[in-house]
């Protein structure tokens, strides 16, 4: 019975541990904090550039009997 219960303890951790999203992250990816700023300049900058899109309103065309 003991043993039993460490087995499906064992399976149990097991299953849960490979549901878990991976964390990892290439060597190369090292964070550059000029990198960042610019690219967050960049995206304000396309923000401010772009004026928002406006959607027209959609009209319910009624049908003749």
């Amino acid at each position: 019975m003991k043993w039993t219960g460490l087995a499906l303890m064992a399976v149990v951790l097991a299953g849960s541990a490979s549901l878990t999203p991976a964390q990892a992250v290439p060597p190369t990816a090292t964070p550059s904090p000029g990198y960042d700023a610019r690219l967050q300049e960049q995206r304000a900058a396309s923000r401010a550039a772009v004026p928002p899109v406006v959607k027209p309103r959609r009209v319910n065309k009624q049908r003749a009997h």
